[in-house]
C-alpha cells in the first residue's frame, strides 16, 4: 500500500485548480514574496485568492 496520495485524492475538493495552488505554493516558497504579493500577482491574473487561503495551501502542501 502506497503512502503517497494520488493527485486526485491531495487536490480533490479544492476550489482552484491544483495548477494555481501549485505556483503560489511554489513561488511562496521559492522567492521572497509575501502572502498579500502572491495576492495582488493573482488579482492581475483574474483570481480573487485571499492570503489566509495561501498560508493554508503552504502548510498542507509546502
Amino acid at each position: 500500500m502506497s503512502k503517497l496520495k494520488s493527485l486526485e485524492e491531495l487536490f480533490g475538493g479544492r476550489h482552484f485548480d491544483r495548477e494555481i495552488i501549485i505556483l503560489c505554493v511554489r513561488w511562496y516558497l521559492r522567492y521572497k514574496l509575501s502572502l498579500r504579493d502572491l495576492v495582488e500577482m493573482m488579482a492581475e491574473r483574474g483570481l480573487s485568492l485571499a492570503h489566509t487561503t495561501i498560508l493554508r495551501w503552504v502548510r498542507r502542501y509546502g
